[in-house]
């Protein structure tokens, strides 16, 4: 009998080591998924030091934009507004004479669907609302959110959502959502999602 607990205790202790070890496994490589880390109107080369994903270098005197070398997920830095976005497979950055311009990205690897669209952007919304960013225009164009009218205008392909967010003065957000025809998955809804970030450019 002993020899069966003791084997027993052993089993169990291999797989706390284990699960541990998996945990930690799943941290860390959450933690190393490339990541493009700016604040709008920095020096291009500050983003670049600061960042895990590879970038090219801006082009002195011109205004044009680079895209990552590989997926990369968006972190503006800022201790109050600050947030960080899913891995992105389109992702373009704009400079202009070196420094960081405006930032248009879809957070997302592949098209999705809409049950994991709304994760993305409830999500987004939510680290907005924590940070103490304000939705704006929401007359026209309220905040995302998990219900069935909201499902129903996604569903549209004529219609989609959009919504904006603002952050005091310094920082303003398009969140964008478009039902999308994946020809790999033709008889599945896909959808894609465009964030687009700046200093502000929408009068309040």
């Amino acid at each position: 009998m002993s020899r069966i607990t003791q084997t027993g205790r052993r089993r169990v202790g291999f797989g706390l080591v284990a699960a541990i070890l998996l945990v930690g496994l799943a941290i860390r490589l959450g933690a190393d998924e490339p990541e493009i880390a700016l604040t709008p109107g920095e020096a291009w080369e500050d983003m670049r030091q600061r960042s895990s994903a590879t970038i090219d270098p801006a082009i002195t005197g011109r205004h044009w934009f680079r895209i990552p070398k590989s997926d990369a997920r968006l972190r503006l830095v800022d201790a109050e507004y600050g947030f960080v976005t899913p891995l992105a497979r389109f992702f373009t950055i704009g400079f202009d004479n070196e420094r960081i311009g405006s930032i248009r990205m879809s957070p997302q690897i592949e098209p999705i669907s809409l049950d994991d669209t709304l994760k993305v952007v409830l999500d987004l919304q939510d680290q907005w609302r924590k940070g103490g960013w304000l939705p704006i225009h929401i007359k026209d164009n309220p905040p995302f959110a998990d219900t069935p009218q909201w499902h129903a205008q996604l569903r549209d392909v004529n219609r989609g959502g959009v919504s904006y967010w603002q952050a005091g003065d310094k920082y303003q957000v398009m969140l964008l959502v478009n039902r999308f025809k994946d020809y790999r998955n033709p008889n599945e809804e896909r959808y894609l999602i465009t964030l687009a970030l700046a200093t502000p450019w929408i009068p309040q």
